[in-house]
């Protein structure tokens, strides 16, 4: 289900300059899917990845916890997210979370948060929340 919603959404990129059309979705702890597609902007770093769009989408439904992620691409391998992107997947989904990362040919790579971004930072690391607090917890000051 996921690689559907994945591989429609990414026809919906807005990807004008690189042509680089991408689509990530997300099944949450509650079983609700959530899409993103990449748009981007002639000031390229202004543009939005295909998973945090598909992020965004799912915090604005209420919902904070990824529970699965595919992400699709035109690319002669799978493609891993940026790093930013691998952050904000860290912050929304455990460590053992499986991320599937796929090619328009049929192509997949199967890893988990953990492998796709060790060492991760967290709030515990800046001493103002629990480790475990969900996201958009609010900080102990």
């Amino acid at each position: 289900m996921l690689l559907q919603l994945a591989t429609e959404v990414r026809t919906r990129a807005y990807a004008p300059y690189s042509r680089f059309q991408v689509g990530a979705a997300i099944r949450t702890a509650s079983g609700a899917t959530h899409v993103g597609c990449n748009v981007e902007n002639v000031a390229y770093p202004e543009g939005t990845c295909a998973e945090a769009g598909a992020i965004a989408a799912m915090v604005a439904a209420g919902e904070t916890r990824i529970a699965e992620i595919l992400v699709i691409a035109d690319s002669p391998a799978p493609v891993p997210p940026c790093g930013g992107c691998r952050q904000k997947i860290a912050e929304f989904a455990a460590p053992e979370v499986k991320v599937t990362l796929c090619t328009t040919d049929g192509q997949q790579k199967v890893m988990t948060v953990a492998e796709l971004l060790p060492g991760v930072f967290t709030a515990a690391h800046m001493a103002r929340t629990e480790p475990d607090a969900e996201p958009g917890a609010k900080a102990d000051r």
